[in-house]
C-alpha cells in the first residue's frame, strides 16, 4: 500500500512538471471573449495557441494570434496579422492595403467602415486587425493595441476544439502579395 501511495505521488508530481512545461513553453488553452474575430472565431469558443512557433519564426502576414495588447497588458486578445516589420498599411474605402497592394480578405463579414493610416510597422512588432473590423479593438487604435510588439505575442492560435460540433484546425490566411519585404 505505501509502494503505491508513493508511486501515485510520483506520477503526480511529474504530471504537474510536465503540464507546466508544455502550457509554459508549448501550447495553451485560451477562449474567445467577443466577437472581433467572427466569423472566423466565435464568442466562447476555446482554441489551443501554439506558443513554442515564434522562438524559431517571426509571425507572418495572415497569422491569427494571442497577445497582450500595450493598453490591458493583464488581459489576452485574439486578431490576424495584417503587417509585418517594414510595411506600411492602411484602409481606405473598405479595403485594407500593404505596402500599396490590396489584401483579398473574403473572410470578412461586412465591409469595414472608415478610413485608416497609414501605418509604417516598426522592427519587433506586427499590425493586427480583427476580422470583424466594425467591431473590433485592433492596431488602428494606438491607445487600446497600436502596434504588438514581439515580446507581447503569446503564440499563434491553430485548432479549435470546443464546442465540439465545432472543432476544426485554424485557418490562417496566407496572402498572396506580388512583393516581399
Amino acid at each position: 500500500m505505501k509502494n503505491a501511495v508513493k508511486e501515485f505521488l510520483q506520477s503526480l508530481v511529474i504530471a504537474g512538471i510536465l503540464a507546466f512545461f508544455i502550457i509554459t513553453f508549448v501550447a495553451q488553452s485560451f477562449v474567445v471573449d467577443g466577437r472581433s474575430m467572427a466569423n472566423t472565431l466565435q464568442d466562447g469558443e476555446r482554441l489551443f495557441v501554439n506558443k513554442f512557433i515564434y522562438r524559431f519564426n517571426s509571425p507572418e502576414r495572415g497569422d491569427i494570434v494571442v497577445f497582450s495588447p500595450k493598453g490591458a497588458p493583464d488581459q489576452k486578445y485574439i486578431k490576424r496579422v495584417v503587417g509585418v516589420p517594414g510595411d506600411t498599411v492602411y484602409i481606405k474605402d473598405g479595403v485594407t492595403y500593404v505596402n500599396g497592394e490590396a489584401l483579398e480578405e473574403n473572410y470578412l463579414p461586412e465591409k469595414m467602415l472608415g478610413d485608416f493610416g497609414p501605418y509604417e510597422v516598426p522592427e519587433e512588432s506586427v499590425f493586427v486587425l480583427g476580422d470583424n473590423r466594425n467591431h473590433s479593438a485592433d492596431s488602428r487604435f494606438e491607445s487600446i493595441v497600436g502596434f504588438v510588439d514581439y515580446d507581447d505575442i503569446s503564440g499563434r492560435a491553430f485548432w479549435v476544439y470546443w464546442p465540439l460540433t465545432e472543432m476544426r484546425v485554424i485557418d490562417h490566411q496566407n496572402y498572396d502579395l506580388s512583393f516581399e519585404n
